[in-house]
């Protein structure tokens, strides 16, 4: 293949509005939201309805900066730009961080659910078998990785949609040839009361279920290889309020009303499998391992190609090799890619043999990076808007609200989050803080060090560059 000129627009509005919707459904809904409710009770839903509103501030923020100016570097793009080059490569690299080792939690637990189907190809393999499925997938177009997430994605809505549908025709007792006599939003109080552990239970659960919201910001990152990514952007901004509300909200109110939040079923068998049972529907555990598998796989296809578009501009702004950020003649930054999975596999191999001290590890160290992320996108708007309004006000076409006060309370917000996550020490809040913030320094350090002994720009001299100056068709 010759050498392409950048990456192409080969994302259609459909992939966008899919990557958008999907990216706020993560495995970790599904998975992780019955610890969750087992912990917190009904008040659960205000730990959502908490960290939802932190999540739609932040994406706000990043839609006003990223219809402005829309490229493939997203956040770690703007925050070169607004808070310097440090800035830029040190969260850049952590996010990177995040997604590699998220291709080796996810590629483990499909190959679980694979194994459990399929026992004569050991777990090892399964993960060998999709890793490899997906990168190659991602190697030949954008347009390929945008074809899966769309038919990903949209299981995962359809599901969701159904579970939601279905479980609440059964809680008004209309659902054909069901009858639940659990069921009933009287389970929101009938047990103990809506927080039965007290208030300080909603922080608790806050810090269970922050992390499964990470990856709302991917349709920023691939608004830049899209036809109209102004457009992709803002609609994407101005839907996720919605989405979050649906998908999160709404089905988690779903579980609980399906089921008392003390019910033993919600940790043994998962939250929705559990709702499912409740209801007599055949299957319910293999039609969610179903469901989970896709949501595995459309997370794994997801983080490849994020953590591949983090590399290739890193290696555009000369944060990376200059080798990060050539494209192939469909696009494609093949090198990104094949890295990012190399570490991926790698990431695997430890989880299988050394999963009690290396790969946590490399979990706890990069469980905050999400956090981060969204507090470095908070300072990034508060400079980023006043350049904006300076050289191109008319690129403003997405507002933060109450513009700079509601940026200073969700970056506050943010900031208690990180702290009570520090008197966390039962749900290793506390290691994953203080691991995370360990590696955060060294990056910084690497970042700083870098910046003084080289100065200026490594890669052919190019500065952080706006979308209008970088090729994407």
């Amino acid at each position: 293949m010759t050498p392409g000129s950048g990456l192409q627009a080969g994302l259609k509005n459909r992939h966008l509005s899919m990557i958008a919707i999907g990216g706020v459904i993560g495995a970790g809904l599904f998975v992780g939201s019955s610890t969750g409710i087992a912990t917190t009770g009904p008040g659960i839903l205000l730990s959502y309805a908490l960290v939802g509103t932190l999540v739609v501030l932040v994406m706000r923020m990043l839609g006003e900066m990223s219809a402005a100016n829309p490229t493939s570097g997203s956040f770690s793009a703007h925050a070169d730009r607004a808070l310097g080059r440090w800035a830029g490569f040190s969260i850049g690299w952590l996010y990177w961080f995040f997604w590699v080792v998220v291709l080796a939690v996810e590629a483990t637990a499909g190959a679980k659910i694979l194994e459990g189907w399929i026992p004569a190809v050991p777990q090892w393999g399964w993960a060998l078998i999709v890793m490899t499925v997906l990168t190659a997938t991602n190697l030949v177009s954008v347009g390929s990785y945008g074809e899966f997430e769309f038919w990903f994605a949209g299981i995962k809505v359809v599901a969701i949609g159904a579970f939601i549908v279905v479980g609440l025709l059964a809680v008004f007792g209309v659902l054909p040839g069901v009858h639940s006599d659990k069921a009933g939003f009287s389970n929101l109080t009938a047990h103990g009361g809506f927080l039965p552990h007290g208030p300080g239970a909603i922080l608790t659960g806050v810090l269970l279920v922050v992390f499964s919201f990470m990856g709302s910001e991917i349709a920023t990152l691939a608004a830049g290889e899209s036809e109209d990514p102004q457009r992709a952007v803002t609609k994407s901004t101005n839907s996720i309020i919605w989405r979050i509300g649906v998908f999160y909200l709404g089905s988690i109110l779903v579980v609980i009303a399906l089921l008392p939040w003390n019910d033993p079923s919600i940790k043994e068998k998962g939250s929705y499998v559990a709702a499912l049972d409740s209801l007599g529907i055949a299957h319910a555990g293999q039609i969610m391992n179903f469901i989970v598998l896709t949501s595995v796989l459309s997370c794994l296809n997801s983080g490849l190609y994020t953590a591949s578009r983090m590399a290739f501009s890193l290696g555009q702004r000369g944060d990376a090799p200059k080798a990060f950020a050539r494209t192939t003649s469909r696009g494609v930054p093949r090198a990104a890619i094949l890295v990012s999975v190399l570490f991926g596999f790698l990431a695997v191999f430890f989880n299988y043999k050394f999963p009690d001290s290396v790969f946590l590890f490399l979990v706890n160290s990069s469980g905050a990076v999400a956090l981060f992320v969204w507090l470095v996108i908070c300072f990034s708007q508060l400079r980023m808007r006043r350049i904006i309004q300076r050289e191109a006000p008319e690129k403003l076409v997405v507002k933060m609200w109450l513009y700079p006060y509601l940026t200073w309370a969700t970056a506050a917000l943010i900031v208690f989050v990180l702290g009570y996550m520090l008197t966390d020490t039962e749900h290793d809040g506390r290691e994953t803080v203080l691991l995370s913030l360990m590696v955060a320094a060294i990056v910084l350090v690497i970042a700083v060090v870098k910046e003084k002994v080289l100065g200026g720009r490594t890669a052919e001299g190019v500065e952080a560059a706006p979308a209008d100056k970088v090729s994407v068709g």
